[in-house]
């Protein structure tokens, strides 16, 4: 495919930074947003604070200077803060849904613009099984989650026929700093026992999904929720 201007939210840490280091080695123009981790070497880092639109404005800014027009964003950027219903504060759910929920859908706002002028664009969001099984303890990212699939299918609607797609790729557990902080090593290879490929899955083979959804060979492929999960999201 033709060499692109790519920016990863998120790009850091987790699926975000693999999904950088995947595109980088195809040979495309990388940019990732960072707030407290490190980001990779070897693509425009940029610092930004996706959850405040005004600081999304700016990282946008940046890469369009560098690279030119965003052409495939992929909104990885994510945070969990579990706890029981009962226990959930407002300020828990406000959070998680400004981050996982508002600021894909401004990231995409931004980059629509561009797109529709250029008559071509990949929106790829990091959804989670989590969104469509549910999860206990994690009803506000849960809804993150969930949100994120009605948000790509109404995008989808609105921007195919300027030859943009938009589509959700949903990881299970896998291989990241914020699986081991969520449940942890012991308790994340003994759920992994109960997925039908047995083992925890690497942010490489989301990646993987990422690089061909953001392909010409995808350029048929909207509104898609596609799994990478080992099939413990069958049925949902």
């Amino acid at each position: 495919m033709s060499k692109r201007s790519v920016l990863i939210t998120g790009g850091s840490s987790g699926i975000g930074r693999a999904t950088a280091l995947r595109f980088a080695a195809d040979g495309h123009n990388v940019a990732v947003t960072f707030n407290t981790s490190e980001p990779p070497e070897g693509v425009l880092a940029v610092k930004c604070d996706v959850s405040q639109p005004d600081s999304l404005d700016a990282a946008f800014a940046e890469v369009q200077a560098a690279h030119g027009p965003v052409e495939i964003l992929v909104c990885s950027a994510g945070i969990t803060d579990d706890q029981l219903l009962i226990r959930l504060k407002p300020e828990q759910i406000a959070r998680v849904l400004e981050t996982n929920l508002a600021a894909p859908i401004n990231a995409a706002r931004i980059a629509a613009r561009r797109m529709m002028m250029k008559r071509f664009g990949r929106i790829i969001f990091i959804g989670s099984t989590v969104g469509m099984r549910g999860e206990i303890g994690q009803a506000n990212y849960a809804a993150s989650k969930a949100g994120l699939i009605g948000a790509a299918r109404a995008m989808a609607r609105e921007l195919g026929g300027y030859g943009i797609t938009v589509n959700v790729v949903s990881p299970g557990l896998t291989d990241t700093r914020m699986l081991q902080t969520t449940i942890g090593s012991e308790k994340a290879a003994q759920k992994a026992t109960e997925v039908p490929v047995p083992r925890i899955g690497k942010p490489e083979e989301v990646a993987a999904m990422v690089a061909f959804l953001a392909s010409d060979d995808a350029g048929y492929t909207t509104g898609a929720v596609i799994p990478v999960d080992g099939g413990i999201g069958m049925g949902h």
